[in-house]
């Protein structure tokens, strides 16, 4: 994997109506409609794609189990592929432990089925996001597993972030450790509320220990895949040009800029960040964005549920 390779997949932006033209993913037509929020405008995937060309970091974020989300995804690899040459995919759906075998498959050095048996890839995995890393590979961008591993989460959701302290000094490399985690702010708000059922109606209640806790868990992830980026954008910029990062992840992450987003502007302070959700609807012509919807991202992209 070169250093100065850095490629993925990437969503909307834009001003005009639906795409010009059929998206073809994996498995041919995706349907899809494209909102520039700002300009409150509908646009095309062309004009998508060039936009987040030009982008330092761009944020997908996902429903992890919409079909024709990553269908979407993959065609829009091949969008940025005509319009880039630096990129590198960052997935929340790898975790760091795991950068090495990836890399070696990545170099052609393991195959598929000796770095899956390390990798523990999310169900659905040659469904869903095995089409995206083959593109990224087959075209010299770097992959990034950008999240931190799932038992060091779990053990700070249980014992909050002291729980990092009795982790041996291998594993250290393996979560950020620059970590803004205090239990306020909109974006802990929205945590609250999501784990508590605030949406639907009320669900059993958390205290506020456990509430901090689960909170310095999911800070932790966000943490981790910001600093992951930021290091892949450092990385690719190696010999003076200056990479897109593509971050997949789901839109809890990214959405309204919180998140994984707030942490990474952070980190790569005054470099353009776009921040893209993707909406599966039952209705595509049915699509008016409100302006709550409108504030989850900079750019929306609606496509049918499946």
């Amino acid at each position: 994997m070169k250093a100065s390779s850095l490629h993925a997949v990437i969503l909307a932006i834009g001003v005009v109506l639906i795409a010009p033209g059929p998206l073809r993913g994996q498995s041919g037509y995706v349907p899809v409609r494209v909102y520039a929020s700002q300009p409150k405008q509908f646009t095309d995937l062309e004009t998508l794609a060039a936009a987040l060309a030009k982008a330092d970091v761009a944020f997908v974020g996902e429903q992890h189990d919409d079909v024709n989300t990553h269908r979407l995804e993959a065609a829009l690899l091949e969008a940025l592929l005509r319009r880039r040459g630096n990129v590198a995919l960052a997935l929340e759906m790898f975790e760091r432990d795991i950068q090495e075998p990836l890399a070696h498959f990545s170099m052609g050095h393991i195959d598929e089925p000796e770095f899956l048996a390390q990798a523990r890839p999310w169900p659905q995995y040659a469904r869903d996001y095995k089409p995206l890393v083959d593109f990224a590979i087959a075209h010299d961008w770097a992959v990034i597993a950008a999240n931190v591993p799932r038992d060091i989460a779990a053990d700070v959701s249980k014992s909050g972030l002291d729980a990092l302290k009795a982790r041996p000094e291998a594993q250290k490399g393996w979560f950020a450790h620059d970590l803004e985690c205090a239990p306020d702010g909109r974006y802990f708000t929205r945590f609250r509320e999501a784990m508590t059922g605030h949406d639907a109606g009320g669900s059993p209640a958390i205290d506020a220990a456990a509430m901090s806790q689960y909170y310095a868990s999911q800070c932790l992830k966000d943490e981790t895949m910001a600093e992951s980026i930021a290091q892949a954008y450092a990385a690719g910029s190696i010999g003076g040009k200056h990479p897109l990062v593509v971050s997949i992840n789901g839109t809890f992450h990214s959405d309204y800029g919180d998140g994984t987003v707030d942490r990474t502007r952070r980190r790569l302070p005054g470099k353009r960040v776009i921040v893209v959700t993707v909406i599966p609807v039952a209705d595509l012509d049915a699509v008016k964005p409100d302006k709550g919807t409108r504030a989850r991202a900079d750019y929306l992209v609606y496509t049918t549920k499946k």
